[in-house]
């Protein structure tokens, strides 16, 4: 049973508070899930007042970190606030003792404070993304994407990227079909990359066509063993290059080929995880077209070979 601790404080949003719970909480169903125990450990006191008005109590301390693989500090009530020494020092500890250490939307805030960024690539909200880079300015900030994976240590931009970042750990530790069975349990998508863009910066204001390039996209799922080009796509969209790329960047946030990578390196997880068909085969179906190019890919992405993900995730 894997521990994790969720840090709760004095004016803590409830929705940063219930997404780690959600995840990683008691309400999953379905065989061969695995098993948490969710302590969600205070900073400061037993009674909490929540920034919704409403007030919350804790059963465990900072002491209980002691135990978590993994630590979850799931936002911070002031950016311009240091966090109490004794919350971060708890950090510390759980980081050089090997928890996992995760920091939701300005929860980075909490992580850079206790020196765990230094160094390091992180992200927060993007409204609060400068801050965070003259704040800290040994920390790289990139505020452009929903979360980054630093292997001990994983930031998360804000709100419902915070839930991306969780389905990421999941993912990331027993693989994408409970990853995916706990995103459909929480009716989100069941996986947007971490390089995707926070926000969209200019609204989509011309809805014709949407129900079209929607089929497109679906389609090009569908068929990803297929060769498929900028070209070939905005013709089975029925649109020009220039209008087609401008229309995947607003609805989608990457570019094509970003997306195609994702969707290619996503099929290529399930079909080792569930088959065993041999990855040159899989290279082929997943649109790579030789083990070498599918190996470069998944490894560049992942950080492991796809013969090593097959071993740790196959039947999991």
């Amino acid at each position: 049973m894997t521990v994790v601790a969720v840090i709760a404080f004095d004016g803590i949003s409830p929705f940063h508070l219930s997404v780690p719970c959600a995840v990683f909480g008691r309400d999953r169903t379905g065989r061969d899930m695995p098993e948490f125990e969710l302590r969600v450990c205070s900073a400061e006191g037993v009674h909490l007042q929540t920034s919704a008005g409403f007030s919350i109590s804790i059963s465990h301390a900072l002491y209980d970190l002691a135990w978590a693989e993994i630590v979850v500090v799931p936002s911070w009530r002031d950016t311009g606030e240091l966090p109490p020494q004794t919350l971060l020092e708890a950090l510390r500890q759980a980081h050089e003792r090997g928890a996992l250490i995760v920091g939701l939307c300005l929860g980075s805030f909490v992580l850079a404070a206790a020196g765990l960024l230094d160094g390091r690539q992180a992200t927060t909200h993007w409204n609060w993304a400068g801050e965070l880079a003259r704040r800290y300015p040994s920390v790289m900030v990139n505020p452009d994407v929903l979360y980054v994976d630093e292997g001990d240590i994983i930031t998360s931009a804000g709100t419902a990227a915070a839930i991306d970042c969780c389905l990421h750990i999941l993912r990331r530790r027993y693989g994408s079909q409970v990853a995916n069975q706990v995103a459909r349990r929480m009716v989100v998508s069941p996986h947007r990359q971490g390089g995707q863009a926070q926000y969209i910066k200019q609204p989509v204001r011309d809805v014709s066509g949407i129900d079209h390039f929607a089929k497109v996209l679906e389609w090009t799922r569908s068929n990803l063993d297929q060769p498929h080009s900028l070209d070939s796509l905005a013709k089975r969209a029925l649109m020009t290059r220039r209008t087609f790329t401008r229309r995947f960047k607003q609805v989608m946030g990457v570019t094509v080929g970003s997306w195609l990578l994702n969707q290619r390196i996503v099929l290529a997880q399930q079909l080792l995880e569930t088959t065993d068909e041999p990855i040159d085969q899989i290279a082929l179906t997943s649109g790579f077209g030789s083990s070498a190019s599918l190996r470069q890919h998944f490894t560049h992405a992942l950080k492991i070979s796809p013969s090593s993900y097959r071993r740790e995730f196959q039947g999991k």
